[in-house]
């Protein structure tokens, strides 16, 4: 029988702990991140039951982003919305699957949080029974709809992910270190799994989607050939096609995600406010880094809800070198 103290900790009084930390805390952050858990909850039962009820495959819609929208998709998004449906200091809810703001009506005023979302992320493994995730920021309620949610990474309140694989995992972080929980399913609970998760400051994994490295900028094609071509330093290429997935292993063994732009995606793929911005928050709070070649992705000042970016996220001594290919010699931290 297991004496392991974690074992104890759920994901609502670990919470609750760290709240008490902060003598000045209202609690009402402790309440949009425990909403996030009952969400990946949700998401994690429909995905357990996607095959059996014939949840797979796609709804016939196209989204803000032009792709085709899964079943999952749709169902992801509805859960993020109605789980903050009566959540009164929720204001707005961001989506990929929305082309504008989810407004969250009060009777109160009493909106102080956006919440941005990516519901599903990787769904086109969904129909091949591999790993899915969600992403997740919250942001300041402040001024109006616009600014609050226009502001760059380094105003995030919170940020973090949900993986849906062998196992449910959410990984958070307030700005006090990373932290992982993973679903109990006997007892419905997420319980502590990592606590200040540190990442190394080299790795070995490089994640890209290589398929593309013909139509990658010069920089971004030198970059892979000298890190690969090192023989002294052996790297191993990963990529799942779940950012969440590839991200989570690079956060526990260090080394580099990259999705650089390309001649067919010239701004990049992957979205700043509720992809990016939220992973780089992660890193940065475990001790790496994440940056777009040329800039610090989390100093990008935003323009549009749905803009994208070239992205690569991980340890710092990876993220060095891929900027000094890019000409940016000077990473800050």
């Amino acid at each position: 029988m297991s004496t392991n103290p974690k074992k104890h900790i759920t994901f609502d009084r670990f919470l609750v702990q760290r709240q008490q930390g902060h003598p000045a805390a209202s609690g009402e952050l402790t309440r949009v991140l425990y909403q996030i858990g009952v969400v990946a909850k949700i998401i994690s039962s429909y995905m357990r039951r996607a095959a059996i009820e014939g949840l797979l495959g796609y709804t016939g819609e196209v989204n803000v982003q032009g792709e085709e929208v899964k079943k999952l998709d749709e169902l992801g998004n509805a859960a993020f919305v109605d789980a903050f449906e009566y959540v009164d200091i929720v204001g707005a809810i961001v989506s990929e699957e929305m082309q504008e703001p989810e407004i969250v009506p009060s009777d109160f005023h009493r909106e102080k949080y956006v919440v941005l979302v990516d519901p599903i992320d990787g769904s086109s493994n969904l129909d091949v029974d591999c790993t899915v995730g969600s992403i997740f920021s919250i942001r300041s309620f402040s001024g109006s709809l616009e600014k609050s949610i226009l502001q760059n990474g380094t105003m995030q309140i919170a940020a973090g992910y949900i993986m849906y694989g062998s196992s449910a995992l959410l990984v958070y972080s307030a700005g006090d270190g990373v932290h992982s929980f993973v679903l109990d399913e006997q007892i419905g609970e997420f319980i502590l799994d990592h606590e200040d998760i540190r990442m190394p400051a080299h790795g070995k994994i490089i994640s890209a989607n290589y398929a593309n490295y013909s139509r990658w900028t010069q920089a971004a094609r030198e970059f892979f050939d000298a890190i690969t071509g090192d023989a002294r330093n052996r790297y191993s290429l990963r990529y799942s096609g779940a950012l969440v997935a590839d991200m989570h292993q690079i956060l526990h063994q260090g080394g580099i995600y990259v999705y650089p732009q390309d001649d067919k995606r010239p701004q990049g793929k992957l979205r700043l406010l509720y992809e990016c911005a939220p992973l780089a928050m992660i890193a940065e709070q475990a001790g790496g880094a994440a940056t777009t070649g040329k800039m610090c992705i989390s100093d990008i000042r935003p323009e549009d809800i749905h803009q994208r970016v070239p992205f690569a996220v991980g340890s710092r001594q990876e993220i060095q070198k891929y900027e000094a290919a890019h000409g940016r010699q000077d990473l800050s931290g």
